[in-house]
């Protein structure tokens, strides 16, 4: 009775020590895959999809719409998500969209100012946050709290409004509608007043903010009409700027009297140079800014290195070489 009472008990610790090696397979098997593939929450947190910001001078113009795609198919692309706010044209509210990005965990800003000046705190406040901030279509003036500037060549778009005029007249009155505070459209001024200087038989006989807005630019054209300041040449510092002063001088029926520069070789700006209605506008490439813009941003998020400006050609288009653009398209 005593033998196959120790049988038994041998048994017995024969079956436990066979689970014991079981289950600590189990574990160090359990282990081995943890430390291969991550914990849940360390797969988790690969995975997870990073937030990135947008906010432009305004939605009101398509111009931004495209740019805006553009840089959020990119980012989607590599499963990250687009935060876009418009400021309507506020600088105050623009500076408050950017502190809220801050607080909602962005890892990078893409940022077109209202105002290139008074978005420093703003900038100051990405800076502090170790936010970096990617200046898109128009600079910042404090460049220093920027990776870097994508844009386009805004001030040859001015130098190329300007010589087309130079090239088709003796001479002009000219009528400028521009809006310092973008600094896209100052250059774009600069560019084209630079290029006329040492011509007097070209004469700027006026020269008003239009906010680069259609709606805006239409009321100042109507009140330049209404003063009967004599012209024959309107250069607006954006497609909506020429656009507006177009809408004012039909309402006026001096459209056959008038030559008119825009800059942005928008679909709406290239069909008004098709009809007839519009002179020229240098076109910009807003799907390629916006591209370039976030893979920039990504090969900076992996710790390479960034040129401080990152320059786009622009291209005069007028009715000569019109049929090598896309009339329907921005490029």
């Amino acid at each position: 009775m005593a033998e196959k009472t120790d049988l038994s008990e041998k048994n017995s610790s024969d079956h436990k020590t066979k689970i014991t090696l079981f289950v600590t397979f189990l574990i160090l098997m359990i282990s081995t895959i943890a430390v291969f593939y991550g914990t849940d929450s360390e797969i988790e947190g690969k995975n997870e999809a990073r937030k990135f910001g947008a906010t432009y001078m305004t939605m009101n113009n398509p111009y931004f719409d495209v740019l805006n795609e553009s840089i959020k198919e990119a980012v989607e692309a590599n499963g990250d998500y687009l935060m876009t706010r418009d400021p309507l044209q506020d600088q105050e509210k623009q500076n408050e969209q950017i502190l809220e990005m801050i607080e909602e965990g962005v890892v990078a800003i893409f940022l077109n100012p209202v105002d290139w000046k008074t978005v420093k705190p703003a900038l100051l406040a990405c800076e502090e946050a170790g936010i970096p901030v990617f200046n898109i279509d128009t600079s910042v003036y404090d460049t220093e709290y920027v990776v870097t500037r994508i844009m386009s060549d805004n001030y040859n778009a001015g130098v190329q409004c300007a010589k087309d005029i130079i090239e088709k007249t003796d001479q002009a009155k000219i009528v400028i509608l521009d809006d310092p505070d973008t600094s896209s459209i100052y250059e774009r001024i600069q560019g084209f007043l630079d290029t006329l200087e040492g011509h007097s038989e070209y004469t700027i006989v006026a020269q008003r903010e239009a906010g680069g807005e259609l709606e805006i630019a239409m009321d100042v054209m109507d009140e330049i009409i209404k003063e009967r300041i004599a012209f024959d040449i309107v250069m607006g510092g954006n497609d909506p700027t020429a656009l507006g002063a177009l809408a004012a001088i039909q309402a006026n029926h001096m459209e056959k009297e008038v030559a008119i520069y825009g800059v942005d070789g928008s679909p709406d700006g290239k069909s008004m140079i098709f009809e007839g209605l519009l002179e020229g506008s240098s076109s910009q490439k807003p799907s390629v800014i916006g591209k370039i813009a976030a893979e920039t941003a990504y090969q900076y998020l992996s710790g390479e290195q960034i040129e401080e400006s990152i320059i786009v050609p622009v291209t005069l288009v007028t009715k000569q070489n019109l049929a090598a653009f896309d009339i329907d398209g921005w490029e």
